[in-house]
């Protein structure tokens, strides 16, 4: 596993990072490179098969748009907002149809708490990951020197307080949403007491 990895060189993933850094805050953006990150050592970690490289890095890097106030649906979750901004985004670098659906549906699954099939691989691997990162959820499964170095490259900083925050704040205007699941199922303590905010 190489934590150094280059993102994909395209239109569509330099957009996607550019657009990111625009407009999520410094916890936000390291989480969702950590996201892309830590995907990338499970697809290896677990032998998935094909990955689609590109579409992996954009859903990653884009998952948590919809949090954000630009991109905030009054009634929509907010993995589906994300999920149709990284869309739009998509359609802009030339990708067609059924892979902007696959993208979108990819970013849906990071939430779900059932499999979307049309999420593929890429969305098993972003709730992996993405499970890491915010629960803890197979903490010891990627190296340490892995996780370590990841971490020092992309730190945490205030996501435990400031993801917990937020969805609050979608379970509070979006009760039938898997955010508001999450934080019935307790996500503000899994967030403090996530082994990888005692990395040193």
């Amino acid at each position: 596993m190489n934590p150094d990895a280059l993102p994909p060189d395209t239109p569509a993933a330099r957009a996607a990072l550019a657009v990111a850094t625009e407009h999520l805050t410094p916890s936000l953006l390291n989480h969702s490179i950590r996201s892309w990150r830590w995907a990338l050592g499970f697809a290896e970690l677990d032998g998935v098969g094909a990955v689609d490289d590109e579409l992996l890095y954009v859903g990653a890097i884009l998952h948590d748009l919809g949090l954000v106030e630009p991109f905030d649906a009054h009634r929509t979750p907010f993995e589906n907002a994300g999920g149709a901004v990284a869309s739009v985004l998509a359609a802009g670098a030339g990708w067609d149809p059924t892979r902007r659906a696959h993208l979108a549906a990819a970013i849906v699954a990071h939430m779900s708490d059932a499999p979307v099939p049309e999420g593929g691989v890429e969305g098993r691997l972003l709730d992996v990951a993405t499970s890491l990162d915010i629960s803890g959820a197979r903490p010891d499964a990627l190296p340490r020197d892995y996780r370590d170095a990841v971490l020092a490259a992309h730190p945490r900083l205030d996501l435990a307080v400031e993801f917990a925050e937020l969805a609050a704040d979608q379970a509070e205007r979006k009760p039938g949403s898997q955010a508001a699941r999450i934080v019935r199922g307790g996500v503000a303590g899994k967030l403090r007491a996530n082994p990888l905010e005692r990395v040193e």
